[in-house]
């Protein structure tokens, strides 16, 4: 388990998989910004058993055990690890995922031989860009028309930090 100030994340294992398959069917918590899936246990379970590219899920939870998001990360085809986060609605702008994304960038680094973390987000998600921003990230422009949310294209922002960027852990402190 990977231990903050106010939140911890811990791997997801296969009895989170009907929390989470409850948390990606429902809209309110995907949140506008992330494509509409509905899939049912079994198909969730089934990808969660065939991964084809490296990717770890995390549960991350409050101090008193509630679980309140998803954070993951998985390697992009340049072999850059790209980060992603969602919350449920009632624990969003408490300052959590920004916890989340400092614990991870220092868990990543301090982990793995890489030298840039990267992270997209829907141009028109502002909450998400100002996160990154916090967290040490750089904009590095957008790609028109990436993903396909709720009917039509969306642009996306792509923001990335570096590990010269980055220099000592501001949570984590051992793996």
């Amino acid at each position: 388990m990977l231990e903050g100030k106010n939140v911890n994340l811990r791997i997801m294992e296969k009895e989170d998989l009907p929390l989470f398959a409850e948390w990606l069917n429902n809209s309110e918590i995907i949140g506008e910004f992330n494509p509409l899936r509905q899939a049912s246990k079994a198909e969730i379970e089934k990808d969660y058993e065939k991964r084809s590219y490296e990717q770890t899920e995390f549960i991350i939870e409050k101090k008193d055990g509630t679980k309140i998001g998803y954070m993951w990360h998985f390697t992009f085809m340049t072999k850059a690890l790209e980060i992603g986060i969602f919350l449920i609605p009632s624990e969003r702008g408490k300052g959590y995922a920004l916890e989340a994304t400092h614990i991870i960038v220092d868990y990543l680094f301090l982990s793995k031989n890489i030298v840039r973390i990267q992270a997209g987000t829907h141009v028109d998600n502002i909450a998400s860009q100002k996160t990154l921003e916090k967290a040490g990230f750089k904009s590095e422009g957008i790609h028109r028309k990436e993903m396909f949310i709720r009917g039509k294209w969306a642009d996306i922002c792509i923001y990335s930090t570096l590990r010269e960027e980055w220099k000592e852990p501001r949570i984590l402190t051992k793996t």
